[in-house]
């Protein structure tokens, strides 16, 4: 859940030559899938590889083998399997994997009204986020896709963890930082319904209709739209203070 690195045990280790470690983050990302060579030198020289490429993919993948090489293995994790290459994760384990089981986690517990476990498991997941995944702009739509994708999956995460900590009453101290995810991702409707909803439980309905206001203001500037039904929805019941919008009874965290 960030730059490359592979943890054994006390030891951390990464790979500092760029093309290299984009072939190992293919393979990890299509862990137990071949992938073919073609899609290979696509994601590391795109549409201008060199003469030689084929012989320096498989400089690359010698050095990826010997990267990975460990006394207790037999074997590389790293096959030929026409028409390409295959990474075997076997008792191995990425990050990606690990956050994807906490956040189903999360919604199983919030599905269950258990919104205090809910919060740490979507807590506990953002936790094995550290930064993006290469430095650089990916080239290959492997990579671009999977990058799209992590990203929109933390956005979501964060997302399922503010409505969590609402539901525990934490709408006071979720206010800062409410305002700072809405205005880097303006164009996530969630994020202005939770705001909205933490400023009015907060005794500042003025402040959460504002938010309303300018929220449809950028969605009618950048796209055209009017705000979805459920803000609409949320801002109608905030005018009339709708008794719907307070907490529900206390539940255990």
């Amino acid at each position: 859940m960030g730059p490359l690195r592979v943890v054994d045990g006390e030891e951390k280790s990464s790979i500092r030559a760029r093309k290299i470690e984009v072939l190992l983050t293919v393979l990890l990302v299509r862990s137990d899938q071949v992938v073919p060579v073609d899609h290979l030198i696509t994601e590391i020289w795109g549409e201008e590889p060199p003469r030689r490429v084929i012989a320096g993919l498989h400089v690359y993948i010698s050095q990826i083998r010997k990267f990975l090489n460990r006394p207790d293995r037999d074997e590389s994790p790293v096959l030929t399997r026409p028409p390409g290459y295959v990474l075997r994760l076997g008792p191995d384990e990425l990050d990606i994997r690990h956050f994807e089981r906490l956040v189903n986690d999360g919604r199983h517990h919030s599905r269950a009204h258990r919104y205090g476990q809910a919060a740490h498991s979507f807590e506990s997941a953002l936790a094995l986020w550290r930064g993006p995944l290469l430095d650089d702009v990916c080239c290959g739509p492997i990579l671009e896709g999977f990058q799209t994708w992590l990203y929109e999956a933390r956005l979501e995460c964060v997302e399922m963890l503010m409505d969590a900590r609402l539901m525990l009453g934490r709408h006071r101290e979720l206010v800062s930082d409410l305002y700072q995810l809405a205005t880097e991702h303006p164009l996530r409707e969630a994020l202005h319904r939770q705001l909205m909803l933490a400023l009015y439980r907060s005794g500042r309905r003025a402040d959460a209709l504002h938010v309303y206001q300018s929220a449809r203001k950028t969605l009618n500037e950048e796209l055209g739209l009017e705000p979805c039904r459920d803000l609409q929805a949320l801002q109608q019941a905030i005018l009339t203070s709708d008794d719907r919008l307070e907490l529900p009874m206390p539940l255990p965290a």
